[in-house]
C-alpha cells in the first residue's frame, strides 16, 4: 500500500508540474490580451450584474445562485489549508503569485462562463445542461466529442474518488476532533481500527444534510448556496480584517515581504535547488490554480444553468468567482498568516498554520479563535460537496445520454461515498482526486484556446450594443 501511495503521488507531481501550470497561465494570458484585460475594465459591471439578475433569461436559477453554486465548489479548504501550504513552501512571496495566477484567472472563468451559456443544449426533460464536454462538441464540432467524453470522465471521477467526498468530509471531521476531542478520548473500534466518537456523530450528520439538499437537485443545491455561501464567506472575510486591521503597525512589513518573496534570487533555504522567488512562483500559482479553479472546467457547468440570454453578462458573473475566491478571500488568509508568522514555524503544517495565525491575531480567546476557524473550514467543506456533486452529476449525465436512472442512482452512491469518507485513508484518495481534477484542465484549456476567436467576437458584439443603448446595463 505504501508503494502505491508513492507511485500515485508521483502520478500527481506530473500532472500538476510545469507543462499544466504553463499551459493555464498561458490561456489566461492569451485571453487577457485577446479581450483587452476586460479583468480590468469590466470588474465593476461584473460585480453589478453579480447581484442584479437579468430579466427575461432562460434557465433554472439565477445568475447569482450560479455563481453561488460554483463558489460553493471553489472556495473550500483550499483557502485556508491551500494558502498556508503554499506560503509555508514558497515563502510571502509566494502570495504574489497567487494572485497573479487570479488576475489571468478572471480572463480564463470569463470565457468558460460565456461558452457555456453559449453552447449550452436542453434536454428532453426541459433541464438546461452545460459546460466544457458542449462546448467542446458543439463549438469545435463532433469531431471532437471525443474531448468531451474525456473531460466528463475525468470530472466524474474527480468528484466520486474524493474531492467533493472523501476528502472533503475527511476534513470537516479532522477539525471536528482537533476542537471537540484533541485527545481522542472517547473512541470505539470498527474493523480493528479506532475512532473517535466525534467522528462518526461529525460524518453522520453531514451526510443527512447532504442528502437532503442532494437529492433535490441543482435548484436545491442553488438555493442553499444563495444563503450559506454569501454569509460564509462575509463571516471568514470578517474575522480576516479584523487580524488585519487589529495589527494594521504590521501590513508594511507583511507588504515588503510578499513582494522581496516574490522576486527574490536567493539561493532557497535547506540546500534545495533553485532560488526563493522560484519556489514563490511554483507554490503561488499551483495553489492559485487549484484554489479558483480557474481553466479546470468546473464552473462553467454551474454557469450554464443561470437564467440569462447573453452569453457574455454570464461570463462576467462566473469571472467574479475568483476575484472573490483568490483575490479576497486567499489575500486576506495570507496577510493573516505572514503577518502573524505562523508559516515559519517549523513544528506547523496545514491548517494549523491558519488556526495559528487566528489564536495570534484574533482578540478572542484561542479556545474561540479555534472555533471560528473549525467552523469556516466545516462550513467551506461542506458547501464543496454539495457543488462537486453537481459537476459529477453533470459529467455523468453527458456520459450516459441524460440517464435519469443513472443520475438517481449516482446521488445515493455519492452520499453512501460522504458516509464512509471519514473512515478512509485520505492521502491515496486525495491524490487521485486530484489527478483528475488536473486532467480535466486539458481538453478544456484546448477547448477554450481553440474557441478564443468566438470569446472574443462575442464580448466584441455585446459591448458594442451596449454601447449603443441596446442593452440595459
Amino acid at each position: 500500500m505504501e508503494q502505491m501511495n508513492r507511485i500515485i503521488s508521483r502520478i500527481d507531481g506530473y500532472v500538476w508540474g510545469v507543462p499544466l501550470i504553463a499551459l493555464i497561465m498561458a490561456c489566461g494570458i492569451l485571453l487577457s490580451v485577446r479581450l483587452g484585460f476586460l479583468q480590468i475594465r469590466r470588474l465593476g459591471t461584473a460585480l453589478k450584474y453579480m447581484v442584479k439578475n437579468e430579466e427575461g433569461g432562460t434557465g433554472e436559477v439565477s445568475s447569482f445562485a450560479a455563481l453561488c453554486t460554483a463558489l460553493s465548489a471553489t472556495v473550500g479548504t483550499g483557502n485556508i489549508v491551500g494558502v498556508a501550504t503554499a506560503i509555508a513552501a514558497g515563502g510571502p512571496g509566494a502570495l504574489f503569485w497567487m494572485e497573479l495566477a487570479a488576475f489571468f484567472g478572471m480572463a480564463t472563468k470569463y470565457a468558460e462562463g460565456l461558452l457555456a451559456v453559449k453552447y449550452r443544449v436542453r434536454d428532453e426533460g426541459g433541464n438546461i445542461l452545460g459546460g466544457p464536454f458542449y462546448y467542446i462538441e458543439n463549438g469545435l464540432g463532433r469531431k471532437w466529442k471525443w474531448l468531451g467524453k474525456l473531460f466528463a470522465l475525468f470530472g466524474l471521477l474527480a468528484g466520486i474518488m474524493g474531492i467533493g467526498t472523501v476528502t472533503q468530509i475527511n476534513g470537516i471531521t479532522s477539525a471536528a476532533n482537533t476542537f471537540f476531542d484533541p485527545q481522542k478520548s472517547r473512541t470505539f473500534l470498527l474493523f480493528g481500527t479506532e475512532y473517535t466518537w466525534t467522528t462518526a456523530i461529525a460524518g453522520a450528520v453531514i451526510t443527512l444534510l447532504s442528502a437532503l439538499i442532494i437529492i433535490g437537485g441543482i435548484k436545491r443545491i442553488a438555493a442553499v448556496s444563495e444563503i450559506v455561501v454569501p454569509v460564509m464567506i462575509a463571516a471568514y472575510a470578517g474575522c480576516c480584517l479584523i487580524i488585519i486591521f487589529t495589527h494594521i503597525s504590521e501590513i508594511p512589513s507583511a507588504v515588503s515581504a510578499i513582494l522581496s518573496g516574490a522576486f527574490s534570487m536567493k539561493a532557497a533555504a535547506g540546500g534545495a535547488a533553485g532560488t526563493v522567488m522560484i519556489y514563490a512562483m511554483k507554490s503561488g500559482v499551483a495553489r492559485g490554480i487549484f484554489s479558483n479553479e480557474a481553466g479546470l472546467g468546473s464552473a462553467p457547468i454551474a454557469a450554464a444553468a443561470a437564467k440569462t440570454g447573453e452569453p457574455v453578462r454570464q461570463g462576467l458573473v462566473t469571472m467574479t468567482g475568483t476575484f472573490i475566491d483568490t483575490i479576497i478571500v486567499c489575500t486576506m488568509t495570507g496577510l493573516a498568516i505572514i503577518m502573524s508568522g505562523s508559516h515559519g514555524t517549523a513544528e506547523l503544517k496545514g491548517v494549523m498554520i491558519t488556526m495559528d495565525a487566528f489564536a495570534y491575531g484574533l482578540p478572542f480567546s484561542e479556545r474561540i479563535s479555534s472555533f471560528i476557524l473549525m467552523a469556516s473550514l466545516a462550513v467551506f467543506a461542506f458547501t464543496t460537496i454539495l457543488g462537486w456533486n453537481y459537476y459529477s452529476e453533470r459529467c455523468l449525465s453527458y456520459l450516459t445520454g441524460g440517464s435519469l436512472k443513472a443520475a438517481a442512482v449516482y446521488r445515493w452512491v455519492y452520499i453512501l461515498a460522504v458516509f464512509i469518507g471519514p473512515y478512509l485513508t485520505v492521502e491515496a484518495v486525495w491524490n487521485l482526486a486530484d489527478i483528475f481534477n488536473g486532467l480535466m484542465a486539458l481538453p478544456n484549456i484546448i477547448a477554450i484556446i481553440l474557441l478564443s476567436g468566438v470569446v472574443s467576437a462575442e464580448t466584441k458584439d455585446y459591448l458594442a450594443r451596449l454601447k449603443a443603448g441596446k442593452i440595459k446595463e
